[in-house]
């Protein structure tokens, strides 16, 4: 009796053993089956993307497709820069546009906010740092550097997602040279035929109006207007809005166009962000009246 209460004593403590052994080998194979499926997803991406020449480097992979000229730009440098974030498949989740681009120093580029998430994503700022201007990489973002286990359910990422992001650094240093890049693409893209103001602005008279009173800066004028960013976002518009020409903080190409109008005249204007507010903007204005004092 004695014996078998022994044996039930070592059969139990064994057991219980095991399941201790189960249980923690279970978590770890949960791990390391994350970094598995990232692995698992970086070779099928890259078994079908042979053509590319990839580094691996803490823990991720980048391809340099096209290395740009000159020197290699540092943390301190502006840069202007296009990304687009996919899938191995190629499903887009996020990408930057010709029309809209962004720029930063490029000790920022790692910064991104989601939503109402902030993200910082260091291996895109590393891989922009290997290029030249003009050039362009392909980074491998295992999901653990990226969105995890919970993915990002708003833009379609799965979880334990390897992400794919195309990097590039556009050959621009200065602000005026992507805002002649930015609004000349816009203008192509939507086969627009528009004169050219000596300020810069790029413009198109609909209807030049018909009434008498000649518009300067110091005139009052009741526009209709609506403003787009040159994705075609509507970012306002308004019906009888009332102002001076002169007034702080106004368009300054405003002050610059609508004299070229009278009461009733109709334009369409494209301003560089040096009119504008911080961006290039599209804009249909229409003067409804004229005040002189």
């Amino acid at each position: 009796m004695h014996n078998k209460n022994l044996m039930r004593k070592i059969t139990t403590y064994i057991l219980a053993l095991v399941s201790v052994v189960t249980i923690f080998t279970s978590c770890k194979k949960e791990y390391e089956t994350v970094e598995e499926l990232d692995d698992k997803n970086i070779q099928t991406y890259k078994a079908a993307n042979s053509s590319l020449s990839f580094t691996d480097t803490a823990g991720y992979s980048y391809a340099i497709t096209e290395e740009g000229s000159g020197a290699h730009v540092l943390n301190s440098d502006s840069v202007y820069y296009s990304y687009a974030f996919k899938s191995i498949t190629g499903a887009v989740y996020n990408q930057t546009s010709d029309l809209m681009i962004p720029g930063t120093f490029l000790g920022y580029t790692d910064q991104f906010a989601i939503g109402s998430t902030a993200y910082l994503f260091k291996p895109v700022r590393e891989v922009l740092a290997k290029l030249k201007r003009g050039g362009r990489a392909t980074l491998l973002l295992p999901s653990r550097m990226a969105f995890g286990k919970n993915g990002l359910s708003n833009f379609g990422i799965g979880s334990n997602e390897t992400i794919v992001v195309e990097l590039g650094l556009y050959t621009y240093e200065k602000r005026h040279e992507v805002d002649g890049f930015e609004i000349s693409t816009f203008i192509a893209r939507n086969n627009l035929t528009l004169a050219t103001d000596p300020s810069g602005v790029k413009f198109n008279i609909n209807a030049e109006g018909t009434g008498t009173d000649v518009i300067t800066e110091k005139s009052t004028v009741v526009v209709n207007y609506t403003v787009r960013s040159l994705d075609g976002l509507v970012l306002e518009a308004a019906t009888g809005y009332t102002t001076r020409l002169d007034m702080p903080g106004l368009y300054k190409g405003w002050t610059i166009m609508i004299p070229k109008l009278t009461s009733g005249g109709k334009m369409r204007m494209v301003l560089p962000t040096h009119l504008g507010q911080g961006r290039p903007l599209d804009f249909d204005i229409e003067v409804t009246s004229v005040t002189n004092d």
